[in-house]
């Protein structure tokens, strides 16, 4: 690392001075003076608030070592638990209120109540409430009227909590530190934005590290919800850091990269080698907290960095947070326990693989039980508005759980469809729809969050073709059972979840549709309609349809 270089070049300096004789160490100790750093981070936490006394243990702990230390998050607070369904942020915010946080950015799923009829109402009320500051300088939300009065495009010296800012600046034992935020632009094909917009993070980046430096500040912290290593031809903090010179750490979130110590960049994307960045990240769900320090030298210039992770499970329960705490678990029991008057016989399950291989079956790469009956629950209650409707889709990376055998309860239905997300029918024409099923089967048999459920019609494809060429027939089914073949030029009625109803996981032809006015929001919850259909069912079913096969090697 520099600091390396930098130790080389003093030991040489005083070999030479001795030598020569002459006195030089007033010199080499204003060349050597630095600046100590400490950093608290977080990320990725999904509303897993079980542990959340032990993180304040452990957050206490480190702050009464070094009270200075800035305390950051990296996005994601919201969605994942029951906890976010029932209090939407508002049990998350108490407890990082009371740890004192200094500031956090907007992760994608913040922006996942875009769709529902109270739009961003919950992530205001959130924002409002905080009493830190959020930096995001890649995301405009002049847009959106709710944020009015709490959104600047500006870099603040004197920041105020319950505020949204490009970025703050914090003046720690007699220095400027500049932080801050960016959320990846993926955000507005996974998640419901709305009218909320995203720029290039690098362009924004860039700008806003000119503007601190502008304002005397040489140490620099980017709050980033990119991910480590995630899509390259989207946005990552290691192409961040490549990138961008001047930003000394990423604190880093999105892509649930458990960094055990901190990775330095110290080559450009041109292989050229640059002043040393630092990423770190610790995971997510409230597993870990990370710990940061940094040594700069006197040009703001980090010299050495030393972290690691802490189990949050290796602190005890702090005792007044497990008191508050018992408030929000006693009403998530009552909710999570109650049983929705179904029994399974067997598991439902929901699996996934992880490997990438494709060698067995996943929710994200082949047909399963559990994808079926969402979707014919989704197909059922879509016919009761327009009976024109035919099929019913639904993305793979949306079923986040499975359900075990024995009594069905609310929390079990809840964790399998946790995004909050509607009922939506869409009209698109064949061609249009056998894209999409193209874009459902590109990466198999890989695993792949946008591969999609289907009830109401059948597909049959050729793995063996190239990707976007693996189509072979799409079948509607009729109502007397039989199948017709779908016609490029005919218009179709589905029915989706407002999320990918809006075009997200790159369904472009179903964005087309609704930006068109080809849409109907019925406005019921995915989960609750999943339940409402478990409960109608006289049997469940236990084995899958062949409703989406792969004819590769048959005449």
């Amino acid at each position: 690392m520099k600091e390396m270089r930098l130790r080389k070049f003093s030991v040489m300096i005083i070999i030479t001075a001795i030598f020569l004789g002459i006195s030089i160490l007033p010199t080499l100790a204003a060349d050597t003076d630095t600046y100590e750093l400490s950093i608290i981070h977080t990320n990725d936490t999904h509303a897993n608030l079980d542990k959340i006394a032990n993180r304040v243990t452990g957050v206490k702990m480190l702050r009464e070592k070094n009270p200075d230390a800035l305390l950051l998050d990296a996005g994601d607070v919201f969605q994942g638990t029951l906890y976010f369904n029932a209090f939407k942020g508002q049990a998350d915010l108490e407890f990082m209120n009371l740890m004192g946080y200094d500031a956090m950015t907007f992760g994608n799923h913040e922006f996942d109540l875009g769709s529902t009829k109270e739009g961003h109402l919950a992530l205001v009320d959130f924002i409002k409430a905080a009493k830190f500051p959020f930096v995001s300088a890649n995301v405009n939300f002049s847009a959106d009227k709710k944020f009015t009065g709490i959104y600047s495009d500006l870099i603040s010296n004197e920041p105020k909590a319950g505020q949204i800012y490009n970025g703050i600046v914090k003046e720690i034992n007699g220095e400027k530190i500049g932080i801050f935020g960016l959320t990846t632009e993926e955000t507005k094909d996974i998640s419901s934005p709305g009218s909320i917009t995203f720029k290039n993070y690098i362009t924004v980046a860039k700008k806003t590290v000119k503007a601190f430096e502008k304002m005397g500040v040489n140490k620099i912290i980017a709050l980033s919800h990119l991910g480590y290593d995630d899509k390259a031809s989207i946005d990552n903090d290691l192409m961040l850091a490549a990138k961008v010179n001047g930003i000394d750490v990423i604190v880093g979130g999105h892509s649930h990269t458990k960094l055990s110590k901190p990775v330095i960049v110290e080559r450009d994307d041109h292989g050229a080698e640059k002043d040393p960045t630092v990423i770190v990240q610790t995971g997510a769900n409230n597993m870990n907290i990370g710990t940061l320090d940094v040594q700069f030298d006197k040009k703001g210039v980090v010299t050495e960095a030393n972290g690691k992770l802490l189990p949050v499970s290796d602190f005890q329960p702090d005792p007044e947070t497990a008191k508050r705490l018992k408030k929000y678990t006693e009403i998530i029991k009552e909710v999570a326990e109650k049983e929705i008057g179904v029994t399974l016989e067997n598991d439902l399950e929901n699996p996934r693989l992880g490997d990438g291989t494709g060698s067995k079956i996943s929710v994200r790469n082949s047909e399963t039980v559990l994808g079926n009956l969402i979707t014919d629950g989704m197909l059922a209650t879509a016919k009761e508005y327009n009976k024109n409707v035919v099929m019913a889709i639904q993305n793979g990376g949306g079923i986040r759980a499975g359900i075990q055998s024995g009594p069905v309860t609310v929390g079990e239905v809840i964790k399998v469809l946790p995004f909050s997300n509607t009922l939506t029918i869409l009209e698109v024409t064949g061609a249009d729809l056998k894209q999409a099923l193209e874009i459902s089967l590109k990466k198999y048999p890989r695993e792949s969050s946008r591969f999609l459920h289907i009830a109401g019609g059948k597909i049959e494809f050729d793995s063996t073709k190239n990707a976007g060429e693996r189509i072979v027939n799409v079948f509607v089914k009729n109502s007397n059972g039989s199948y017709d073949q779908v016609k490029d030029e005919q218009t179709y009625s589905i029915v989706t979840n407002t999320f990918l109803a809006k075009g997200a996981e790159g369904y472009q032809m179903f964005e087309k549709s609704y930006a068109a006015g080809k849409v109907t929001d019925l406005g019921i919850l995915e989960w609750q309609n999943f339940r409402d259909y478990l409960v109608e069912l006289k049997k469940i079913p236990t084995a899958i349809e062949g409703r989406i096969v792969d004819v590769a090697g048959q005449k």
